[in-house]
C-alpha cells in the first residue's frame, strides 16, 4: 500500500468521488475508520441508528436500546458531522443513555424541533437548524462559542405574541456565540415589536418570512415603534399574498447592509409596486433584487404599466436582477433607451432576467439590446423581449462580439418569426458564446437550427485550418 494511503486527510479526499463507501470500509483496516467517518457524516433520520434485530425503531412496543445497543449507538453517534430530524422520533428508546451525555461530540449541522435538544450537546457545533424555538436553546446556544450559524424555523402561524416571546430572549441566548456570523429566521410575519427584538441581534444577517397562504396580520400605523438599524442584515426574503406587510417594512426599517432582496406575490398593484420600489431604493448597495408576481388571474388595462426600471438605476453595484409580473407590464414605448439608462448604471452585473405579461408591443430593439450589451461586459445571463419584426442590425456588419453572455431567452414579438436566417446570423457574429435562444414556447425552433448549422461549420473551418 503507498504510503500517501496511510494519510487519513488524502484517503477522505479519494473517498469523496467515490460511490460505495460502504464496500471501503469493509475492505481493509485502515480504510475502515475514514470510511466509516464518511458514511456516517451526514444522516437525514434515526433509522440506521436505532435499527436492531431486524425491529425497525418505530414499531410500537419496543424496549429502549440495551446497554450493548447503547454503546454502538454512541459508537457510530460520534461520526456524524450533519444530522437532520424534522418528524417526531421515539427518544424513548434512548433513555439509557445519561441525560446530557455528549451524543454527537463532532456535530456540525443540526435540523430538528427543539423538543429533543437536551439530546444534543455537542462540544463542536458550527451550524445548528431548529424547527422550533424555546427555552431549551439557552442552555445549548450559550455554552457553543463554535457556533457560526443559527438558522430557526417555526410552523406556528398562530398569535404574534409566541413568536414575540421566542424572538425576544434570542440576544440572550446566543450571547456568547462569540463566532456567530449568521442567523436565518423563517418566521410567518412578525409584528412591530417582534421586528424591534430583532433590531438588537448584531449577528443578525438574513431574514425569511413565509406565512403560506395567509394574509399576514396589518402593521399599523399606530403602532410603529422607534428601532435600531439592522446594521447588518444582509438579505431579505418574502413570500406573501399581497405588498401592503412589505411596504410598511421597508418604509419604516433602515437596512444600511442589505445585499439581497427576494419577493414572491400574488398580486402587486401599480400604486403598491410604486410604493416598494421607492422604499427599496434607499438601499442602494443592493446586488440582487428578485421580484415576482404570479398571480395571473387579474390582469390590469392594458394602458396600466409598472414603471420598474427607472427606480433601479440607483443600485450600481447591482449583480442580478429579476423580474416576473405575470398580470403587469413593464416595458415603454422608449424601451431603448431606458434599458441603455439603466445598464449603464450596472456594469457588474451578470444576470438580467425581464418577462412581463406581453400584452402590449416590444419595442426593444437589437440594435438597442447590443448597444447596451456594451455597457455590461460581465453579462452572462440575460431573459428581455425584443422586437424581431424589425431588424435594424445588418447581419454582414462588423460585429462588437460580447464574449461572456452565455444564456440568451429572448421573447419574440412576431410569432413565427419571420427572419429566422438573418437573426441567426446576428446572434452568431454579436453572441460568439450562446448556443441556442431558450424560450419555453419553442418559437425560436427555426433560429436555433439555422445557429447549430453556423457553428457546425464555423467548427468545421477551424478543424481544417
Amino acid at each position: 500500500m503507498h504510503q500517501a494511503l496511510l494519510i487519513p486527510e488524502v484517503l477522505l479526499e479519494i473517498f469523496a468521488h467515490v460511490n460505495e463507501i460502504s464496500s471501503l470500509a469493509t475492505t481493509c483496516k485502515v480504510f475502515h475508520e475514514p470510511a466509516m467517518d464518511l458514511l456516517w457524516a451526514e444522516i437525514s433520520r434515526l433509522h440506521p441508528l436505532i435499527y436492531r434485530s431486524g425491529t425497525r425503531f418505530w414499531a410500537g412496543g419496543v424496549e429502549p436500546l440495551s446497554a450493548h445497543e447503547a454503546h454502538q449507538f454512541l459508537r457510530h453517534s460520534t461520526r456524524i458531522r450533519k444530522l437532520i430530524i424534522r418528524f417526531e422520533h421515539p427518544f424513548h428508546l434512548l433513555s439509557v443513555i445519561p441525560a446530557g451525555a455528549c451524543v454527537f461530540p463532532r456535530l456540525r449541522s443540526l435540523t430538528l424541533s427543539t423538543l429533543y435538544l437536551d439530546l444534543f450537546l455537542p462540544h463542536m457545533l458550527h451550524q445548528r437548524h431548529l424547527l422550533t424555538v424555546n427555552e431549551g436553546l439557552r442552555s445549548i446556544v450559550t455554552r457553543r462559542t463554535a457556533l457560526e450559524h443559527l438558522c430557526i424555523h417555526t410552523f406556528d402561524t398562530g398569535a404574534d405574541d409566541s413568536i414575540i416571546d421566542e424572538i425576544s430572549v434570542l440576544p440572550d441566548r446566543i450571547r456568547w456565540c462569540t463566532r456567530l456570523d449568521s442567523i436565518t429566521l423563517c418566521y410567518p410575519p412578525l409584528g412591530w415589536a417582534a421586528w424591534n427584538h430583532l433590531s438588537y441581534l448584531p449577528t443578525l444577517l438574513r431574514v425569511i418570512i413565509q406565512p403560506g397562504h395567509s394574509d399576514p396580520p396589518p402593521l399599523l400605523e399606530q403602532d410603529i415603534i422607534n428601532f435600531s438599524p439592522f446594521l447588518n442584515i444582509t438579505a431579505l426574503f418574502f413570500s406573501l399574498c399581497s405588498a401592503a406587510y412589505i411596504i410598511k417594512v421597508m418604509e419604516h426599517s433602515q437596512f444600511p447592509s442589505l445585499k439581497e432582496f427576494e419577493l414572491e406575490i400574488d398580486v402587486l398593484y401599480p400604486a403598491e409596486a410604486e410604493q416598494l420600489f421607492r422604499a427599496l431604493s434607499r438601499c442602494q448597495i443592493l446586488e440582487k433584487i428578485s421580484i415576482m408576481g404570479f398571480d395571473d388571474e387579474f390582469v390590469e388595462p392594458l394602458d396600466t404599466i409598472l414603471t420598474v426600471i427607472p427606480h433601479f438605476v440607483c443600485f450600481t453595484q447591482l449583480r442580478t436582477l429579476h423580474l416576473l409580473f405575470c398580470n403587469s407590464c413593464i416595458y415603454l414605448d422608449n424601451d431603448n433607451d431606458i434599458l441603455l439608462e439603466a445598464m449603464s448604471t450596472w456594469p457588474h452585473i451578470r444576470t438580467l432576467e425581464i418577462k412581463d405579461s406581453g400584452l402590449r408591443p416590444f419595442s426593444v430593439s437589437f440594435h438597442g439590446l447590443f448597444a447596451a450589451l456594451r455597457l455590461c461586459p460581465q453579462l452572462h445571463t440575460l431573459q428581455v423581449a425584443i422586437d424581431t419584426a424589425t431588424i435594424d442590425i445588418d447581419p454582414d456588419a462588423e460585429p462588437i462580439q460580447h464574449t461572456s453572455l452565455r444564456t440568451l431567452e429572448l421573447e419574440a414579438s412576431d410569432v413565427p418569426i419571420a427572419n429566422a436566417e438573418t437573426l441567426a446570423r446576428i446572434i452568431f457574429a454579436w453572441l460568439p458564446c450562446v448556443d441556442q435562444v431558450e424560450n419555453w414556447d419553442r418559437n425560436w425552433g427555426e433560429v436555433n437550427a439555422h445557429l447549430a448549422s453556423l457553428k457546425a461549420a464555423a467548427l468545421y473551418v477551424a478543424g481544417a485550418s
